[in-house]
């Protein structure tokens, strides 16, 4: 009695593969196969159980179900709408980070809440980037290291933090004091980035908008011709004794946001007609930017009158009312070199002195 017990625990706390089997084993070399499915062949029966109707083959419903199956019909008579699916995917409103577990979609997948239609057309300017000006750009900026460069070590270029207080670690580097501003540090041109516009910013300030609001409703009527962007309105936000602006009290400027295909369409009207016919012009400062790949230039308001929706409607415009503006083209460019580059690549002239 004792050792049947015994041995009755002993085999509960062996192993399952050492525990003795009632079923023979025999060698097999296939994964995860039994060694009885070889020898046992299909029967009639099991043969009968599989399903003689698919889907392909079935009948189809009347003709009375058809006719009354209406859907659209069906949502409409309801007085109450049905809830959102909860399977159904919502782009998050807010971007919460990287490490987020719920990461809103590219601006191109049309569930995005960034997502615009398009493009409908292919202008010239594009067509002119990606024909010529990329390839030349790629080209002039192409760096070539042969198999076994080594870069020489440069100096370091910001001041390394030292161990005399705990917050000093993981903090931003800083450059030498009373030095210059540093300069953006520019990452090799290669396909991936190719310098290109952005967008493009149209300002107008109006410093006759305190004396009547028509002033500033024929700048915004104009911006928005030229355009094709709805503009919008800001008020001032320092005082100018001499024109009479108070902060916070008028609103003395408009202000439109191109991109997509407005900007490539404003951008070839402004190199093919209106710069062309401005009389006496030299072109863009060579000095003009902001360090970072943005040139900014004016257009007085006999240039503004240029652009054929003002001139085809000029009758409807005052004479004296015509704004000049302020346009920004904000390229993809890290240094105003390149910036630079690309406009003049692109149709636009630059003079006198150059910053790199």
């Amino acid at each position: 009695m004792a050792a049947s017990e015994s041995s009755r625990y002993l085999a509960r706390s062996l192993p399952r593969a050492l525990a003795p089997s009632a079923r023979p084993h025999t060698l097999c070399w296939r994964r995860d196969a039994s060694d009885q499915a070889s020898s046992r062949s299909p029967s009639v029966n099991d043969l009968n159980e599989l399903e003689t109707i698919t889907s392909l083959s079935s009948t189809t419903p009347p003709a009375e179900i058809v006719e009354t199956f209406d859907p659209i019909a069906r949502s409409r008579s309801r007085k109450t709408q049905l809830p959102r699916s909860r399977y159904q995917f919502r782009s998050p409103k807010y971007y919460r980070g990287p490490l987020h577990p719920h990461q809103p979609p590219p601006p191109t997948d049309p569930s995005s809440r960034l997502f615009v239609p398009g493009p409908f057309s292919l202008p010239r300017v594009e067509q002119t980037w990606q024909s010529t000006v990329a390839s030349d750009i790629l080209s002039l900026l192409y760096v070539h290291n042969p198999p076994g460069f080594k870069p020489p070590v440069k100096a370091p270029r910001l001041r390394s933090w030292d161990d005399s207080s705990p917050y000093h670690k993981n903090r931003p580097l800083r450059g030498p004091r009373g030095g210059d501003v540093l300069r953006l540090l520019r990452k090799p041109i290669d396909f991936n980035n190719v310098p290109k516009l952005e967008r493009i910013t149209i300002h107008s300030y109006v410093n006759m908008a305190t004396e009547s609001s028509s002033w500033i409703h024929t700048a915004g009527i104009a911006v928005q011709a030229i355009s094709n962007v709805r503009v919008q309105t800001y008020k001032s936000k320092a005082s100018v004794v001499k024109w009479g602006i108070a902060p916070g009290r008028d609103t003395v400027a408009c202000k439109a946001e191109l991109s997509g295909e407005n900007m490539l369409h404003f951008f070839g009207k402004l190199v093919d007609i209106v710069m062309p016919r401005i009389k006496d012009w030299r072109g863009i400062k060579g000095s003009s930017g902001d360090s970072s790949g943005n040139i900014t230039f004016g257009l007085d308001p006999e240039a503004v009158a240029l652009f054929p929706e003002i001139e085809v409607n000029y009758d409807m415009y005052p004479p004296k009312m015509i704004p000049g503006c302020h346009i920004t083209l904000h390229t993809t460019a890290r240094t105003d070199k390149d910036a630079r580059l690309l406009l003049s690549a692109m149709g636009i002239p630059f003079y006198g002195k150059i910053n790199h």
